[in-house]
């Protein structure tokens, strides 16, 4: 499995080990189960498991499932078959927070103990008014004074379901007037009558991200908890806990800055609103930045494994041309993808001067023999692409003109003699002539084909639904619009429903890339295509033509 790039965290893990603060790398990757991995996530993955496999070590998959109201079993199975999809793989079972709700509990009467907890009855309203500002200190609670039996009578009984939702909270107690606001008392423990999905009912409190995630890492002996840089002000609190709890393990916290790439938004709230709005179809739309999208659209995980890798890791914000992943899509498939033909908007030709059917063999990749050939039908009639005709054009236009010739891809050079239309002046039929002695190679009376155009034999040929996607957003920084839904592009999918594929292609595998020639990379969708119903999504066109469409 490829690593990540060098970086500063590589830096730091290795100066740990060398001082003997370590023996041994274990990482983790901790996912909330209340949404799909994004390509955010994607980055965070590369990077601990990247550092664990570079070092020889560990990475666990652990599930901060603290807040049982938004997590559900399905966020769950689908973090796990995106990750096994990466082509990642954790250390040992899976893990789950949940697991470790009794000893977090204990870890809480041990705060309470030593007077470093207490129970608190404020509101949300007053919690804020006691808090303080950015610029101005917080004032105590009036229950900060309460006394070590009294704080833990009262936090036992919540345990034992004696309150009610929001009636108080477990508090630590530590400084209302730090100048880092996540010290000035925060939330170790709510009061939460919900079911979760690991535990079910036995728990009518649940720990706060801040206080569990700390413990955790301590229990599973996580040596270095790479976060990103929003975590860098809850770092002083995750150091307090471990530092006032018998944890039996010290583990280090460094941040990175997260991965923002343009035209995309990655806030789980944002992309339900695209999702429950209709805007998109489902989490796993080919739009959306998530993992199980970019699969349905048919991006290979190596390509976005080695994305990640070449933004690099540092400690500074910014924002990636998303034109980086698709450089990387689609010079992956460039290599790996076979070719065939698909025609978007048919025309048909009719050739004059061929009576039979045959079969040309034609490769299916022009560098790679690996990748075999395949038997493509030619007959009397063909369909081409509409956009590959004109009845008269200037010396710019490539491809077939009456009176000029252009070559079939992997068949002969064809030339246009006529052609019908209808009332309203479409060309519904061109007649053309093979010219002899032409497969493979030039003419041999010296006029050479202008161009070179796909095709497929009438007689070989299917009908496929072609789903054409392009960027979601209008804007390459949507996160900042006032209303998202303002900045979607409306053009951002077209379907096609009766174009013409190689009847071969009915045939492919869901999930299955193949280079549609000179039209770009397409993927056998997932779920909608069978034999009976091809379905094709574009996954990116040959070239970067984005400000005019992408593909």
């Amino acid at each position: 499995m490829d690593t990540p790039r060098s970086n500063f965290l590589k830096t730091q893990i290795q100066a740990d080990l060398d001082a003997g603060r370590s023996d041994c790398v274990v990482t983790r990757f901790p996912p909330e189960p209340n949404g799909f991995l994004h390509i955010g996530h994607a980055k965070s993955i590369s990077v601990n498991f990247g550092l664990a496999a570079e070092f020889g070590g560990q990475c666990h998959l652990r599930f901060d499932d603290t807040n049982p109201e938004k997590e559900n079993q399905i966020f769950i199975d689908a973090i796990q078959e995106d990750l096994r999809w990466l082509g990642y793989e954790w250390h040992g079972e899976v893990r789950f927070a949940s697991s470790y709700f009794e000893q977090l509990y204990q870890w809480a009467l041990v705060l309470i103990d030593a007077g470093n907890a207490y129970v608190c009855d404020l509101d949300a309203e007053e919690a804020r008014a006691y808090r303080g500002t950015l610029t101005e200190p917080g004032k105590d609670s009036p229950y900060r004074g309460r006394t070590t039996a009294e704080n833990r009578d009262l936090f036992q009984r919540m345990r034992a379901g004696e309150f009610a939702d929001g009636a108080c909270v477990l508090r630590a107690k530590i400084d209302m007037a730090s100048p880092n606001i996540n010290l000035r008392d925060p939330i170790l423990y709510r009061v939460r009558h919900a079911t979760h999905h690991q535990t079910g009912d036995d728990w009518p409190i649940y720990p706060t991200y801040d206080f569990a995630h700390g413990q955790e890492d301590a229990i599973e002996g996580i040596t270095h908890s790479i976060c990103t840089l929003e975590f860098e002000d809850h770092r002083p609190l995750y150091d307090w806990l471990i530092e006032h709890l018998p944890v039996p393990h010290r583990p280090r916290q460094i941040e990175f800055a997260r991965l923002n790439t343009s035209y995309t938004v990655t806030s789980k709230r944002k992309l339900k609103l695209l999702v429950d709005s209709g805007t998109v179809d489902g989490w796993d739309d080919p739009r959306m930045p998530t993992v199980a999208g970019m699969r349905r659209r048919g991006y290979p995980p190596a390509a976005i494994r080695h994305f990640c890798e070449e933004v690099g890791t540092s400690r500074s914000d910014g924002m990636v041309d998303m034109a980086m992943l698709e450089h990387a899509v689609r010079g992956h498939l460039n290599e790996t993808a076979p070719r065939a033909f698909c025609v978007l908007r048919p025309l048909k030709v009719v050739l004059t001067n061929v009576d039979e059917t045959s079969v040309l063999r034609i490769a299916n990749h022009p560098s790679d023999e690996s990748l075999g050939h395949r038997e493509v039908p030619f007959g009397p009639e063909l369909w081409i692409d509409s956009d590959d005709f004109r009845e008269s054009a200037n010396k710019k236009y490539k491809r077939l003109v009456i009176g000029k010739r252009v070559r079939l891809r992997g068949a002969y050079v064809i030339e246009a003699d006529r052609c019908d239309t209808d009332k309203a002046g479409t060309v519904t039929t061109v007649y053309c002539r093979v010219i002899e002695n032409t497969l493979g190679e030039d003419p041999g009376d010296g006029v050479k084909p202008k161009g070179v155009i796909h095709w497929v034999a009438s007689h070989g040929a299917a009908t496929a639904e072609l789903r054409l996607y392009d960027r979601l957003f209008n804007d390459a920084n949507p996160g900042r619009a006032e209303e998202l839904l303002s900045v979607v592009n409306t053009d951002s999918l077209a379907t096609i429903v009766d174009a013409v594929i190689e009847e071969s292609l009915t045939n492919a595998e869901p999930e299955q890339v193949f280079q549609f020639e000179r039209e770009g990379y397409f993927v056998a969708d997932r779920h909608a295509h069978s034999n009976a119903t091809p379905v094709f999504n574009l996954t990116i066109g040959l070239r970067d033509t984005w400000g005019g469409g992408n593909g």
